[in-house]
């Protein structure tokens, strides 16, 4: 899964400002929804820095929304957009978020393990903005730069770091070759 395929935080909040009247609603899983009695429990911004197994240094932002789902839903309490956008507004006061970060969805119940998942996409059924999400997943960044994860015929790593070609520079004694003495001006 690319990062540059992924959905940013100015595009995911210029979609929610673009139907502030709607109802929010986010689906987990084929025909799963949180409960229209979630809360949005926090917003976090989490700068990523990483070394790949190809020692390439990689870094990227991720805002994460978290819901939470009561133990005792209550469907009649449906969150619209603009309620969401406050409590955005309220952590930006705070926190300037990443326009560019990466949105993540975080969000687990009795019967689905909280993880963290991509909006695929927010569309507008009757009054619901639906948030379909769609699974995270892990990735070996070096097959995308063209390499392979594993071995290669000759037995090689792929993702041991790239080896730079030795230096063909040579040392030089100044010293020696300039003559330097106290007094000569060369230090």
């Amino acid at each position: 899964m690319s990062k540059n395929n992924l959905m940013r935080w100015g595009d995911f909040k210029a979609q929610l400002t673009k139907n502030a009247e709607a109802t929010l609603q986010f689906q987990y899983a084929e025909e799963k929804r949180v409960d229209a009695s979630y809360h949005i429990t926090e917003i976090k911004q989490a700068p990523i820095t990483s070394v790949d197994c190809g020692g390439v240094m990689n870094a990227w932002t991720e805002i994460i929304v978290q819901l939470w789902e009561p133990a005792t839903g209550d469907s009649g309490r449906a969150m619209k957009v603009g309620k969401a956008l406050s409590i955005i507004e309220l952590v930006e006061k705070s926190l300037p978020l990443n326009p560019s970060g990466i949105v993540k969805i975080e969000f687990g119940n009795s019967e689905f393990d909280t993880r963290q998942m991509f909006p695929a996409d927010l569309t507008l059924h009757g009054e619901d903005l639906l948030v379909n999400l769609i699974p995270d997943a892990t990735q070996c960044k070096a097959i995308g730069r063209g390499g392979s994860c594993g071995t290669n015929d000759q037995g090689e790593e792929c993702c041991a770091p790239i080896q730079e070609e030795e230096s063909k520079s040579e040392m030089v004694n100044l010293v020696a070759v300039q003559g330097c003495t106290p007094g000569s001006g060369c230090c």
